[in-house]
């Protein structure tokens, strides 16, 4: 420390405040204006970028709310259709057994109808055979009964007493 004492020189002191002095107010001069605009418009620059990440975020929380309100719609929009979907299957499942159920009681029908048609048929049948069976056996009694005189003559007055007279 003593060395700088022994150095220290006034007139160098002096020299050296005049020119710090001066270079101060060249600085405030012509550097200090440029100098505070150039940190208002970063301060400037710094809030429309905060201001702009504000309304960036802003509007991403409304772009996420409108797509969680689109996927809610959706999704009810799909158990729409699901819904939808399952009911017409359903009623195409009860159509089907309706028809089926028409179809077989169509066919059951018919079928009843042509047994009937078959039944009376056969009887038909049956009765033109019992018919003729009944001639063929009454056709040999007779054959059998008017076979001798005595026998016919006997028939005759039977049927003769049998018959009335109006």
């Amino acid at each position: 420390m003593e060395q700088l004492l022994e150095n220290f020189s006034l007139d160098l002191f002096v020299k050296q405040t005049v020119l710090f002095v001066a270079l101060i107010f060249l600085m405030v001069k012509f550097a200090w204006k440029p100098i505070l605009n150039s940190l208002n418009d970063r301060e400037e620059g710094i809030k429309d970028a905060l201001d702009s990440a504000e309304r960036a975020k802003l509007e991403m929380e409304n772009l996420q709310a409108d797509n969680e309100r689109l996927l809610k719609e959706a999704r009810v929009e799909r158990e729409g259709m699901l819904k939808e979907a399952r009911d017409l299957k359903n009623k195409m499942i009860e159509d089907a057994k309706e028809e089926a159920r028409e179809e077989a009681s169509k066919l059951i029908s018919q079928a009843q109808s042509a047994i009937d048609s078959e039944k009376n048929a056969a009887i038909a049948e049956l009765k033109a055979q019992v018919a003729n069976l009944s001639i063929d056996i009454a056709e040999k009694v007779i054959k059998d009964e008017l076979s001798n005189k005595d026998k016919q003559m006997k028939l005759v007055e039977s049927m003769l007493g049998e018959a009335t007279l109006n």
